[in-house]
């Protein structure tokens, strides 16, 4: 690259997130850790440093329109756009608990990060995405919200009944297609991933791919060139089906 392209990742200063900014500065990307907790951000970026990778924190609420709002102004102020988004930021709170035991507090707040967090972070930098030659925006989804693996029998996600979570991701799905079928006379890309069952704090540690094999799709659909895909489901194996 010529130039870093500038690179957005919420959610960033742990787990996929960080693994993901690593990977992409590797390769000569500027990375902006989007993170709720601004020392832990900080950690974050020191870590990436000591790996001669360009990289800033950036307070960022994806729950709170003012967070949002002044995270945009300064991402305009300091770089005037930016290349790539990636929704990141994500929780899981219910548990093991079946769908009639959900309380409606726990999927309203569920919601409000996975789905209109997305929504919102991506309606905001869209102005500042338009602007690069190349926009790309990579949402975190997961097999768990795709419905037809969920009903089907003999999937591995038939089992995990988890209604807030999995609709969530159904719903960021959602969000990728209509997106992505608004851009599609524009250069940007859209696209859903799912990174597999990942060790991370969202799952209590419990799952069994590293944040390096999960992050690998990410970044993959993070760097797509113009005839690459949009408005898709990927996992390493290629499309995973709604």
């Amino acid at each position: 690259m010529d130039k870093s392209k500038i690179v957005l990742i919420t959610g960033g200063n742990k787990g996929i997130g960080l693994e993901t900014a690593r990977q992409l500065g590797k390769i000569g990307y500027e990375i902006i850790l989007g993170c709720r907790n601004e020392n832990r951000g900080f950690e974050a970026v020191t870590l990436l440093e000591k790996e001669n990778i360009k990289a800033k924190t950036l307070i960022l609420d994806v729950t709170n329109p003012t967070s949002i709002h002044s995270a945009v102004e300064q991402i305009e102020q300091e770089y005037g756009l930016l290349d790539i988004l990636i929704n990141n930021a994500g929780v899981f709170l219910e548990g093991n608990v079946p769908p009639s035991e959900l309380e409606l507090s726990v999927l309203k707040s569920t919601y409000e990060t996975n789905v209109f967090g997305v929504f919102s972070i991506t309606k905001a930098m869209l102005p500042l995405l338009k602007k690069s030659s190349s926009g790309r925006i990579v949402n975190l989804s997961s097999g768990l919200g795709s419905l037809t693996l969920n009903s089907e029998p003999t999937s591995e996600f038939y089992n995990v009944n988890s209604l807030a979570y999995n609709s969530s991701k159904t719903a960021v799905n959602a969000l990728t297609v209509f997106f992505a079928k608004e851009l599609s006379d524009s250069p940007i890309k859209i696209n859903s991933v799912c990174p597999g069952f990942t060790a991370t704090d969202l799952n209590g540690n419990s799952g069994y791919r590293s944040v390096e094999q999960a992050a690998s799709i990410v970044v993959k659909l993070a760097i797509i060139n113009s005839d690459g895909p949009t408005g898709s489901f990927f996992d390493e194996h290629g499309n995973v089906p709604w």
